[in-house]
């Protein structure tokens, strides 16, 4: 008895029975199912967004700008505000290239206005990744899509629609930048220039897995001891483990500088 009561004065929680694999499983679906609500919320987010920004809701409400409707409003600041616009052009170049690509054949799961809400589940930082290269996405799902729906070896249904457009914004994201109109002609220069990508690309990955451990709203401090030991685990510096988040969050190979690269 006065054990216990030493234990619950000093806060020590009592020892919590064994999870079971149902009530696991149980509660694995319920993490599903609170992501996948999240997804959808982004697409309702971005729809609204868009409609909005078009229909220049500020004016009539006062406002001199899209910025400062959204801090007035919504309390978030400039970036924040564009980054919504980014998210939801970059989602309406997906819907339109959807509607492009199945064209030419229609099923009951894929007409204009089941494109424009389907669910591709994506996430807001996928999304945002992709808007500066929503065109090159587009135009992949598009192509895609139209190669699917004249080969007949596959019906365009809901979730092979979702699959490729996952698939080619993933492919997107990973892809190294275009290289440079006039790329110089130097061989030596040509396969570094190769290597540099690859590195490029690794680090993203990497980045993509400490997101999964250390969230984009932890500073690098707090970061930092999340991952040391993931770090540890795989071999990779904690520094360099840092860079790739940080490559990840933003795109920006700066990031990588004085590290990876």
């Amino acid at each position: 008895m006065g054990e216990r009561d030493e234990d619950q004065e000093h806060g020590v929680e009592p020892a919590r029975p064994p999870l079971t694999e149902a009530r696991a499983r149980e509660m694995t679906a319920g993490l599903h199912e609170a992501m996948d609500d999240v997804r959808r919320s982004v697409a309702v987010l971005a729809a609204r967004v868009r409609d909005a920004h078009a229909a220049r809701v500020w004016v009539p409400l006062g406002h001199s700008s899209w910025e400062s409707y959204c801090r007035a409003e919504f309390h978030i600041g400039r970036a924040h505000a564009y980054r919504l616009l980014d998210v939801a052009r970059a989602l309406a170049a997906i819907h339109g290239a959807v509607t492009a690509g199945t064209e030419t054949s229609r099923t009951r799961d894929t007409g204009p206005s089941t494109a424009a809400a389907l669910d591709y589940g994506l996430s807001q930082r996928a999304l945002i990744a992709v808007s500066s290269r929503a065109d090159v996405v587009a135009e992949l799902i598009t192509r895609r899509l139209a190669k699917l729906a004249h080969s007949g070896l596959q019906a365009l249904d809901t979730a092979t629609v979702r699959a490729v457009v996952r698939q080619a914004v993933r492919d997107v994201r990973t892809a190294p930048p275009p290289p440079p109109a006039d790329p110089l002609a130097d061989p030596a220069v040509v396969a570094l220039r190769a290597v540099v990508d690859d590195l490029a690309a690794n680090s993203h990955a990497i980045g993509e897995l400490m997101l999964e451990v250390a969230p984009p709203y932890l500073s690098d401090t707090a970061a930092a001891d999340v991952l040391a030991l993931l770090c540890d685990q795989i071999g990779e510096p904690l520094d360099h483990g840092l860079a790739a988040r940080r490559y990840a969050m933003s795109g920006d190979r700066r990031a990588l500088h004085g590290t990876v690269l």
